[in-house]
């Protein structure tokens, strides 16, 4: 028991130096991120288009459902015109960013990690060696690079959209006005609060996209390795992600 308990201490401590090594390494090629425009561009396309569905249906009914329990208690007191200030603030600092992080975590670092592990287990990465071809620079870096610069702008998308289903239920069930509403959200938020949720959701990004592309390198054992990676990458990316937010939340505030 000892054994086995030391031995997953042990592969937990290799997995994480390894990422971090794969980290540095990706930052070092970061400089010639212009050669890989394609595979870049390609990337954007694919994590964007790929999540925009989910992140819309996602945030829609967070706003909602935020408003509508926040609406419910304060409407007992007559203050139902606080859901234009609790909707905003929650969805900017927190809500968005964290829920485009679970999103992308589940849809897009599951999909890097099968997709770098599948070429992993059927020996293309060291295919790629034998051809001195860097892995890091030619599979990693437009991965990540691809999904830092998605995550804010699909951070910016989803917090829009919940701010919409909360003036949504505050007019229709709350006797809310929409310029209530509005005016309210504009007295809630400041440049920092919307600044420190895109700096998160750029951590998330990177996040993501370094523990899926590592999970995914580190696949063995054919089909059922990959589906361990897959796994692993998003139960990962969960943790990490309230640990960051919480670190980077107590950073800016």
């Amino acid at each position: 028991m000892l054994d086995r308990a030391a031995r997953t201490l042990f592969d937990a401590i290799n997995g994480a130096g390894y990422t971090l090594v794969l980290l540095f390494r990706t930052c070092f090629w970061t400089h010639a991120s212009w050669r890989k425009r394609g595979e870049i561009t390609y990337q954007l396309a694919t994590c964007a288009f790929g999540g925009f569905p989910v992140a819309m249906i996602v945030a829609v009914f967070s706003g909602m459902v935020l408003a509508l329990q926040g609406g419910i208690s304060l409407k007992t007191w007559g203050q139902e015109e606080l859901i234009g200030f609790v909707v905003p603030a929650s969805m900017v600092r927190e809500m968005g960013p964290v829920m485009t992080g679970f999103i992308l975590a589940g849809l897009i670092g599951s999909t890097m990690a099968a997709e770098v592990g599948t070429m992993a287990v059927s020996e293309e990465i060291e295919a790629l060696e034998v051809m001195s071809i860097n892995p890091v620079y030619f599979l990693v870096m437009p991965r990540i690079v691809a999904l830092a610069l998605v995550a804010p702008l699909l951070t910016i998308y989803v917090d829009l959209v919940g701010i919409l289903g909360g003036a949504f239920v505050g007019e229709r069930l709350l006797g809310l006005s929409y310029n209530a509403y509005f005016h309210n959200a504009r007295e809630a938020l400041d440049l920092k609060d919307i600044y420190s949720g895109l700096a998160k959701s750029a951590v998330f990004g990177v996040t993501i996209a370094t523990v899926g592309c590592s999970q995914g390198l580190r696949a063995r054992g054919g089909a059922e390795g990959v589906g361990r990676a897959t796994m692993r990458t998003v139960v990962v990316c969960f943790v990490f992600i309230l640990i960051f937010d919480y670190i980077l939340t107590w950073m800016f505030y």
